[in-house]
């Protein structure tokens, strides 16, 4: 809000010093314009949504009049001799939603505003239309207080009537835009259509015009639920709404009509016609609150003076009056943020000086409890995946239904029921839809190599859980004189995978997946190791033990997110909820050396080509001794003197007892069973 500093200080005299006031108010910078070559001063702050008694020019000098312990003055709101006209019928169909609505009637002569007028209302950024909308401009920013003018002439009835809307209603805002208005609207209509948006914007039916003689100066008060409802739904952010989303104040709009009366007179623009008509079925009733000089003590760290407290709240607003241990305080009915006692003391420690309260540390009374579990797992998370080169990523859990489709397995979303908009409209059913984002626009700025990871949460209509997701792209390993650089494959994201997993004490196993996402061929599922791993029936069908999937990424996805062409994208994803209930509960423990020395035999077997590596291993280790240390394929051959349709796949098994040095019949005779096991359950033949 831009507040004109002449105008601040015909309410209370500050300094000729417009840095120093704005730094008394706690503001952080302000500019100096210019209106038709005439220098003026101009504070530009922001409010913050608790404090909307500060959108006005009166409510800013209020405070600066509590900085420099000043007099406020206030404006004047003299009514000049009214005439007779027969009176505007007012009606409140809704008071829930405008508790209270004030009109008169002014015989009005339409035309230019004066140069004052209009010079101020530029330099606070509104501009000039006509003598009577900007004298109700001028209004809402000297006192915060929204008003609108209605052409008597132009109203069916001589009536308004406050209601919400019918089906099928629609009304063309003073903006030029027809609207369609929901049955949950508030409007201001007269005997036969709406005329207003209730605390939004004005219809272009009762527009002031140049033939205007006679307004309806409307000032009221509407709730702030219903007024942010209604501006959101119609996509119209107004000066008014701004206003009354936030609360304005329920006393303002009688002095509102009584202002505009004032300054009517002043511009020579208009005079009132009889008495101001008013609903205000239930009047409202200011609160008190107990400020006890304890709890002063216990927030703030130091004892405030007890003659300060009403001397710093008074300036304010607050009539204080002394009680047993503290004071009470009645509200001002613009302070819609104060309602309770630390909200009071909030006020006592602004106005007595944040440079005066002491810098103590808080008592520890019991030890800090532990860290959660999960806390500490994605920090380790972290922790590893920047060490195998990724950088950390943050997205939006919120995203675009087109982004989030091809991740939808079981095609369906949980989607939001108010959408700030469509890039907005569900929550990420995976990690990776931004994670692909952030990667195309990287991308697109030229840069080649991307590893990008996240953590956080994923959401279907099942439920929410915790995952971390990669995206890599580019070299697989930097490049170097020592060789020429490669590009990433996916044999480098199932490493940073396997890593992960073993980081945690979980061993993994590769298996087969189709996910339409990935590749058709190049993806798989990371699944817990077992002993006695057994085929699937189908060598695609998912499994629910599963810890996540890792692939390349299928280039229609990339494209529809705005990737180059030709980009190839390996990404993975892993259930953390999944990985932490499998990680062991145990600490960590050294084990010594082997003592005594292994003995390693290779087998080449002859395999159907399709045969997943990961089943020969689990057959190998379900039909092996507990002797049998580790299991390694080093070969995979195919071509002459192999069969159509089949492999040579070589492997290295390692045998080890932590008791003694074994004999080479106990590992031929292991040999043997893991034979004759491969052959049982793969038709495996030994070369």
């Amino acid at each position: 809000m831009k507040v004109v500093f002449p105008w601040l200080r015909e309410f209370v005299a500050v300094p000729d010093d417009v840095e120093g006031v704005a730094a008394a108010l706690g503001l952080r910078g302000f500019e100096v314009g210019s209106v038709e070559h005439n220098p003026i001063a101009v504070i530009d702050f922001d409010i913050t949504a608790n404090r909307p008694d500060c959108l006005s020019v009166i409510g800013l000098a209020r405070e600066a009049a509590a900085a420099y312990g000043l007099p406020l003055s206030a404006p004047d709101t003299t009514r000049p001799a009214a005439g007779w006209a027969p009176p505007i019928a007012v009606t409140v169909e809704d008071a829930e939603r405008c508790p209270r609505y004030c009109a008169q009637l002014f015989e009005v002569t339409v035309g230019p505003s004066p140069a004052w007028l209009r010079e101020r209302l530029e330099a606070a950024g509104v501009r000039s239309i006509n003598n009577i909308v900007d004298v109700t401009n001028y209004v809402m920013i000297e006192l915060g207080q929204p008003m609108h003018a209605f052409d008597v002439d132009r109203l069916t009835g001589r009536t308004l009537v406050i209601r919400t809307a019918r089906p099928g209603e629609r009304i063309r805002t003073l903006d030029g835009v027809d609207r369609a208005l929901d049955a949950d609207m508030l409007v201001i209509a007269d005997a036969e259509r709406p005329q207003a948006v209730g605390g939004v914007m004005g219809g272009a039916d009762s527009e002031i015009g140049a033939s205007t003689r006679v307004i309806a100066l409307e000032s009221a008060y509407f709730a702030p639920r219903g007024v942010r409802r209604t501006s959101r739904r119609l996509g119209l952010k107004t000066e008014a709404s701004a206003r009354f989303e936030r609360g304005a104040d329920i006393e303002a709009p009688p002095v509102g009509i009584a202002r505009a009366a004032a300054v009517f007179a002043t511009a020579g623009a208009a005079r009132p016609l009889g008495p101001m008509v008013e609903a205000y079925p239930s009047p409202h009733q200011a609160s008190t609150l107990t400020l006890r000089a304890a709890r002063i003590g216990r927030v703030l760290g130091m004892e405030i003076p007890a003659a300060d407290v009403p001397r710093l709240l008074a300036p304010l607003g607050f009539e204080v009056a002394a009680a047993r241990g503290g004071w009470t305080a009645r509200v001002p009915s613009f302070r819609v943020d104060v309602l309770r006692e630390i909200d009071l003391i909030e006020e006592v420690a602004r106005h007595y000086g944040y440079d005066r309260l002491p810098a103590t540390f808080p008592a520890l009374r019991a030890p800090q409890p532990p860290p959660d579990a999960r806390i500490l797992q994605e920090r380790r998370v972290r922790q590893i995946l920047t060490a195998c080169g990724l950088s950390e990523a943050m997205t939006f859990a919120f995203i675009e239904r087109s982004a989030a489709a091809p991740f939808a397995v079981d095609e369906s979303t949980a989607a939001l029921a108010n959408p700030l908009s469509e890039k907005f409209a569900v929550l990420r059913p995976s990690l990776l839809p931004g994670l692909v984002d952030a990667c195309a626009y990287n991308r697109r700025r030229e840069q080649r190599d991307v590893r990008l990871f996240e953590t956080g949460a994923r959401v279907t209509p099942q439920g929410e859980r915790r995952t971390v997701a990669f995206v890599w792209t580019g070299a697989g390993q930097a490049p170097h004189w020592s060789g020429a650089a490669r590009p990433v494959d996916l044999f480098d994201v199932k490493g940073v995978a396997e890593a992960l997993c073993t980081a945690f004490g979980v061993e993994v196993t590769s298996e087969p997946a189709s996910l339409p996402y990935y590749v058709e061929g190049r993806a798989a599922y990371l699944e817990p190791r077992s002993s006695n791993l057994e085929p699937r029936s189908s060598p695609l069908a998912p499994r629910t033990s599963s810890l996540g999937s890792f692939g390349q990424l299928a280039p229609p996805v990339l494209e529809a997110r705005g990737s180059p062409a030709g980009d190839e994208v390996y990404a993975a994803e892993i259930d953390l909820d999944a990985l932490a209930a499998l990680a062991p509960t145990a600490a960590l423990r050294a084990e010594p050396l082997p003592r005594f020395p292994s003995v390693v035999r290779d087998l080449s077997i002859l395999v159907e080509e399709g045969l997943p590596a990961a089943a020969v291993r689990g057959t190998i280790r379900s039909a092996a001794p507990q002797t049998l240390a580790h299991v390694v394929e080093f070969d995979r051959y195919r071509g002459k003197g192999v069969a159509e349709g089949h492999i040579s796949l070589s492997l290295r098994l390692t045998f080890r007892s932590a008791e003694r040095t074994l004999t080479d019949e106990e590992v031929d005779g292991a040999m043997k069973d893991i034979v004759a096991a491969l052959a049982a359950a793969h038709g495996a033949e030994r070369r």
